[in-house]
């Protein structure tokens, strides 16, 4: 007999005594189940929720920020991933006949498992040595889901029958599909039905067609390796085609149905890293509903966030931020940018971009230059101290002197300012100073209207960083605190509204998966000083008259026609900070253009050429969604005192305006000593070089 018969029979010997052990443990197991399987049952039975109190289970669902018109989904909280849990009548027939078709096709037949199949699957497994089949119904995915870790062992095995046969006993069978529909994960941080409709299709599920129920069907088996984003979309719309053809089998569709779906892939969204809109904005609504509800309502408890945000406005800031950034690279090496929107009478913030591109991390673009970045403002501050001025009451019209000026700092002469230009113009009132920027009589301003009280005003309008007044000096006005660009935006809304802050704000609700209202905006607003001051600074910087010299050839970029707009700049040294306010009274916008990581850029990026595009940009677009208003002009404000007056002379002589002003009381008698003052002669000076040659 040759050799190969021997070992044949001897092969099949061994195969058969394999198979009578496997079939007496298989009779041993199941005869066992009834005695253990009772014990077992009442260790686990307190894990599962009564069927009779809720009718079904208490998922985890995500937390859901939107836009403000609740309509358009920005992002959504979920440790364990994305989930809309959804009503059993809102998904569509064809989603359930397609799952049960290739999931589970005895699933309204069986009571909780499939006995082929667990011994087809037991033999293969024991076989193969590892456990590479399941035989899984749907009731035990659902069991296996809800209540077991998904390690392959057959103790898990066991639990999962023993928790399907209890499931079955409390649930109808369309209640454990419903379930399992809004359980089963999908892939790309998808969980239920409702959340892989929006993510692969970017719609809701009620709304899928046959193509579409039938893919989704068959991206459960295998969620990572089924994605249509990765390498075996082939392998996906083959196993969709089973889908159908099983289907067409069970009588669900017809063959024409079937026909005109097979070999055809459904339309699927572009992937979207991090699935997320309007990331920086989100990021900061996440983190400060995490600050107030923490982490266990906000992962768990699926809360719908209507958010602040205006959609159409958010995209339009994205795009002039990303194209000014890309702008900036090229011309001055400036490779990053930010900008916030804000409705000023409401203090409802409705467009943030914390930076050129979130996902970039060459420009760290996650960081969120809005809310966290610290800069220095440069000129952007000077409207706090002209104010502050007009509040002391010097007016718009009081004439200062644009010379060379020496400060005494603490006793010594140490501080000299240069303007922009490195030109000066002699005598200048406060409203073309504050207009044109000229720094040598910014600082002089401040130093009038105190830098103490000039600070408080700042830190009232909501500059909060600057907290210790003792840190500046007269270099503060020209940008020497530290501030955030989502601040300024806030302080400039207070100017726009005469001086009144609302609180400003990111939300405009928040309810639980109940519906009940755990907040819901409330508008704050505080009268913080007399309007008259801020309508004189709202008065100047909506003069484009005023404002023309400092602009020049960029001038038409800061002019809306028939629209009143105000708008203030501000660029630090070496050019590490360009800066853009400008804003109407119903529209403050704040543009900060820089690098992320301090350097500078190029002499010639600044904030006119740098920073006022990007505003213009989205002023463009952004503007006409508003109504034209205008500011409220100021009273007319007269004072009988030279230099308040218009006219630097009195009695034929010229001298700088400390010489008619007490500090304390500016509007009062004139010093009687003024030279008592620390700056007086300083001031004095090129004043009276100044007479000597001009006059």
């Amino acid at each position: 007999m040759p050799k190969t018969t021997h070992a044949k029979k001897a092969v099949d010997h061994v195969r058969r005594n394999l198979i009578i052990k496997i079939s007496a443990i298989a009779v041993i197991l199941f005869a066992s189940l009834g005695t253990f399987g009772v014990i077992h049952i009442a260790r686990i039975a307190k894990q599962l929720p009564d069927p009779e109190k809720s009718g079904g289970w208490q998922m985890q669902e995500s937390t859901k920020l939107y836009d403000r018109t609740g309509e358009i989904l920005l992002y959504e909280i979920n440790a364990e991933g994305k989930r809309t849990v959804i009503p059993y009548d809102q998904i569509p027939n064809r989603v359930k006949q397609a799952t049960v078709a290739i999931e589970d096709s005895g699933f309204y037949t069986h009571s909780a498992i499939d006995i082929s199949g667990i011994f087809r699957a037991f033999f293969i497994n024991t076989l193969s040595g590892e456990i590479s089949q399941g035989a899984s119904t749907i009731t035990q995915q659902l069991a296996k889901n809800a209540f077991l870790s998904p390690e392959r062992t057959y103790t898990r095995k066991i639990n999962e029958i023993i928790l399907a046969f209890w499931i079955e006993r409390y649930y109808t069978k369309d209640e454990i599909l419903n379930l399992y529909l809004n359980q089963i994960a999908y892939g790309a941080g998808a969980n239920g039905i409702e959340a892989a409709a929006q993510t692969y299709f970017g719609k809701s599920a009620k709304d899928l067609s046959l193509l579409e129920s039938a893919t989704l069907a068959a991206i459960v088996q295998r969620p990572s390796y089924y994605s249509p984003w990765g390498s075996h979309k082939g392998d996906l719309l083959k196993r969709k085609d089973r889908v159908l053809e099983e289907m067409y089998a069970a009588g669900h569709i017809t063959q024409k149905e079937r026909d005109a779906n097979l070999k055809v892939s459904p339309r699927f969204l572009e992937q979207n890293i991090g699935s997320i809109k309007a990331a920086h904005f989100s990021m900061a609504v996440r983190d400060y509903l995490l600050n107030k509800y923490g982490e266990d309502i906000i992962n768990k408890r699926g809360l719908k966030v209507i958010t602040t945000l205006d959609y159409d406005l958010q995209q339009i800031a994205e795009r002039a931020v990303k194209d000014g950034a890309a702008r900036n690279t090229e011309l001055y090496q400036g490779h990053n940018a930010s900008l916030v929107a804000e409705d000023p009478k409401t203090g409802q913030v409705l467009a943030l971009v914390g930076s050129a591109d979130y996902f970039d991390e060459t420009i760290d673009g996650n960081f969120n230059v809005a809310t966290q970045g610290l800069r220095q403002p440069g000129s952007s501050i000077k409207p706090f101290a002209y104010m502050t001025a007009f509040q002391k009451g010097y007016t718009p019209e009081t004439l200062l002197f644009d010379v060379s000026t020496e400060f005494d700092t603490s006793g010594t002469v140490s501080y000299r300012p240069e303007n922009y230009d490195h030109s000066y113009r002699g005598p200048i009132n406060m409203r073309n100073s504050l207009a044109q920027s000229i720094n040598v009589t910014a600082v002089k301003t401040l130093y009038l209207a105190g830098i103490n009280d000039t600070i408080k005003n700042a830190f009232d309008f909501g500059l909060t960083t600057l907290t210790d007044p003792n840190r500046y000096g007269l270099s503060f006005v020209l940008g020497g605190g530290e501030i955030r660009l989502i601040d300024m935006v806030g302080a400039y809304s207070v100017l726009s509204q005469d001086g009144i802050k609302h609180q400003q704000a990111f939300v405009l609700s928040v309810t639980d998966e109940q519906g009940s209202v755990l907040e819901k905006y409330l508008d704050r607003s505080t009268q913080i000083i007399d309007s008259r001051y801020p309508r004189m600074v709202n008065d100047i910087l909506s003069d484009p008259v005023a404002r023309r010299p400092l602009f020049e050839s960029s001038f038409d970029l800061t002019v809306f026609p028939d629209r009143d707009v105000a708008l203030k700049t501000g660029t630090t040294n070496d050019y590490r900070d360009a800066w853009v306010f400008g804003y109407t009274p119903s529209l403050v916008v704040g543009v900060w253009a820089g690098n992320n990581n301090n350097a500078p850029m190029q002499q010639s990026g600044g904030s006119i050429l740098a920073a006022v595009p990007i505003w213009n940009t989205f002023m463009t677009e952004a503007l006409p969604k508003f109504p034209t208003e205008t500011f409220t002009r100021p009273e007319a404000v007269s004072v009988s005192k030279p230099m308040f007056d218009g006219n630097y002379r009195s009695n034929g002589e010229v001298h700088s305006i400390l010489h008619y002003v007490d500090r304390e009381d500016p509007t009062g008698s004139m010093p009687s000593n003024p030279a008592q003052d620390p700056q007086y002669n300083l001031w004095e000076a090129p004043v009276r070089a100044w007479a000597n040659i001009n006059l």
